[in-house]
């Protein structure tokens, strides 16, 4: 018995094809089972990922390989499969995907497939770190955290003294970056003995001191966001973000992040957090899926960290405490209506790696 056969619903009200990019990406598994469990629709899954051993292939009814989402040919390769296999939505889980898909949007939906991602204007405030809290100054936006714009040498270390540094920890990124990655914390403190032994070479922490010589031997500075380092708790807020009607929010603590592939968390309900995302939503334009993240100062105020205009990978966390946001997010793009939510507030949630086997002669299976 492979996974999927544990995890096919028995029944369901109608069939919808849900072609899901991605199906390799880290929470491609718990996104996939979520809107296998769906109770307005029966769901055919279609799986595409550049990688032809991707573990969500495990989980799919077809998988196809297309090439990736920042490729030339993504768009034409892409409409060939949902062509082929009469998707009606198509379910972008990476960020690459959703760029190219907000842009073809309108050619898909001329042929009368949904597609789940963000207007294209929308897109390119929320996914520019440096546009986004601009914008947020521009509307005297409390969530702003304190940033500088930094594209020199000179302006980087003006931005890092400005911040306070060496009295106060300073965090740097590119504007337009996944997740963490290029995300840095500048720590005067840092132990660096303790850093070098018993930490991972992937640590975001490092010290000004090694940072400086890198940038400033550099053919070519790169543009950076510095800002205040929030050493406050940090929540996800989970959005299904429906255009004239109240969006679906899910509002969650962080207490463990681990290689962005495992967490801990519980779902508590943040009146603060819900009506800031809510208010966001409207702000930006957004629609279908969008994750908030934000960071607590030490006096307590809460920040905008970043909006990924995209499903989160640890949305399961929500809908293990009733908010089956996937499965919801497919139904509303059905137009389908959508039922109260009972979300069990105070759910623990913890997620870890999942192992996918490949036999020589037999369908890939999970333990």
């Amino acid at each position: 018995m492979t996974l999927l056969d544990t995890v096919r619903p028995s029944s369901r009200d109608g069939d919808v094809t849900v072609l899901v990019t991605g199906a390799g990406t880290f929470g491609a598994s718990g996104i996939i089972k979520a809107i296998r469990r769906a109770d307005a629709f029966d769901a055919h899954i279609v799986g595409v990922d550049t990688d032809p051993d991707a573990y969500g292939f495990s989980l799919v009814d077809t998988a196809e390989t297309v090439p990736a989402g920042d490729a030339d040919a993504f768009v034409s390769e892409l409409r060939s499969v949902a062509r082929r296999e009469n998707a009606d939505v198509i379910f972008p889980l990476n960020a690459a995907d959703v760029e190219a898909l907000s842009e073809a949007k309108p050619a898909f939906e001329r042929e009368g497939i949904e597609v789940m991602a963000v207007p294209p204007q929308s897109l390119s405030i929320t996914r520019d770190k440096g546009r986004l809290y601009d914008e947020l100054v521009k509307q005297a936006h409390p969530m702003a955290p304190e940033f500088y714009r930094a594209s020199s040498f000179d302006e980087f270390l003006d931005a890092v003294h400005a911040l306070g540094y060496p009295d106060r920890r300073v965090c740097f990124k590119p504007p337009v970056s996944n997740d963490r990655r290029c995300f840095r914390v500048v720590d005067p403190d840092m132990d660096r003995f303790n850093a070098l032994l018993n930490q991972k070479p992937d640590s975001t922490v490092t010290t000004l001191d090694d940072v400086l010589p890198v940038l400033r031997e550099t053919a070519q500075f790169p543009e950076l966001i510095v800002m205040e380092y929030l050493p406050g708790e940090e929540y996800t807020v989970d959005a299904l973000v429906r255009d004239d009607e109240t969006p679906v929010l899910v509002s969650r603590s962080h207490a463990a992040t681990c290689d962005d592939s495992s967490f801990v968390g519980t779902v508590e309900k943040n009146p603060e957090l819900l009506g800031d995302a809510h208010e966001l939503c409207s702000l930006f334009g957004l629609e279908y899926n969008a994750t908030f993240r934000f960071k607590y100062t030490a006096d307590g105020r809460p920040k905008l960290v970043d909006i990924h205009p995209r499903i989160s990978r640890s949305v399961t966390a929500s809908v293990g405490a009733g908010a089956n946001i996937p499965a919801l997010s497919v139904q509303y793009a059905m137009d389908r209506e959508l039922p109260e939510l009972d979300i069990e507030w105070g759910t623990h949630v913890t997620r870890d790696w999942q192992d996918v086997f490949y036999g020589p002669n037999t369908d890939p299976t999970t333990i």
